[in-house]
């Protein structure tokens, strides 16, 4: 007879608790008071407005099949409805993180609520339309709400199929994305040439490349901006370990240095919304804190920018 072992048991124990713990949550609507209160930006070439915090999945929700690790992202993303959370990006080149998407978001009732993000990572278009279509399965959304070119990877012929399906209604918006500064300059020209509703980068409050032409750029001409790479990878937690939050933060409702971070990069007015990611709920929190409260002034920018370049 077959039996279990200790850490297999363990390991179904877990995943069922957790899944019990969420179950009710599939047959209702998340609700809290804070959600009211949760700032949001427009969509410059229209007038939908999305709140100013959303979620990458790159790694956090790339888990198959995990019984354990599906029932946290279950966690993770309840959290992040429940605080107004609505934009999840991801991406074919982020493993399942797209499927894993769409079946936690279908289990928790929440797919009508969120604005699902992804990419096309491919050369070629026929090998572009099959994975969109792929990834739009994955989803479970169908339009999908933005379709981006990942990393610019063969912008000219994936943007020929993303305006026909945005004309044809299935998808609602469509953007280009990178993830380093070398690429700045590619992204202001597309910006000024193409019409595009959303363009994705990184920025934080150590790496402001993008503030001498991409933002602007951006804000000239009302595309809609999603920042990535906002905690630098994590070097930003590790410089400032151990250092206590200045006082004065408290005038701006940061309450942790991840709000710091991110609140930095939100009060520039051209970000439209910033997308950490995470794999613990009390993280998620603490990032969706980002979205309330005061915002930090021009002055207090550049004070905040001194706190880190004096550690340095």
């Amino acid at each position: 007879m077959n039996t279990l072992s200790r850490r297999k048991f363990l390991h179904l124990s877990a995943a069922t608790t957790a899944s019990l713990y969420l179950s009710n949550l599939s047959a209702m609507t998340i609700h809290n008071p804070l959600v009211s209160n949760i700032l949001t930006r427009q969509i410059p070439k229209c007038e939908e407005r999305i709140p100013i915090v959303g979620m990458g999945t790159w790694q956090t929700f790339d888990v198959g099949e995990n019984a354990v690790e599906r029932a946290n992202m279950k966690k993770v993303l309840a959290a992040f409805v429940e605080m107004g959370g609505t934009l999840l990006d991801s991406s074919p080149m982020y493993g399942s993180s797209e499927e894993v998407v769409g079946d936690l978001a279908t289990e928790l009732g929440v797919l009508k609520q969120l604005f699902m993000a992804t990419k096309v990572w491919t050369t070629g278009k026929n090998a572009g339309i099959d994975q969109m279509k792929a990834s739009m399965q994955k989803m479970k959304s169908d339009p999908i709400d933005l379709l981006q070119v990942h990393n610019l990877l063969d912008f000219k012929t994936h943007i020929q199929t993303l305006r026909k399906w945005k004309a044809e209604g299935k998808i609602r918006y469509l953007g280009v994305t990178h993830y380093t500064d070398s690429a700045h300059d590619d992204l202001v020209k597309l910006i000024e040439t193409e019409s595009l509703d959303f363009v994705q980068f990184n920025y934080s409050i150590l790496s402001r490349h993008a503030e001498k032409e991409l933002l602007p750029a951006a804000q000239a001409n009302g595309v809609a901006t999603l920042i990535n790479r906002p905690y630098e990878s994590g070097s930003l937690f590790r410089k400032v370990k151990g250092k206590q939050l200045p006082e004065w933060a408290e005038d701006y409702d940061i309450k942790s240095w991840g709000q710091f971070f991110l609140k930095f990069i939100l009060s520039n007015s051209a970000v439209t919304c910033v997308i950490p990611a995470t794999s613990k709920e009390h993280h998620l929190r603490d990032n969706m804190g980002a979205a309330f409260g005061a915002m930090p002034d021009a002055k207090t920018r550049e004070k905040m920018v001194k706190v880190l370049t004096d550690l340095e």
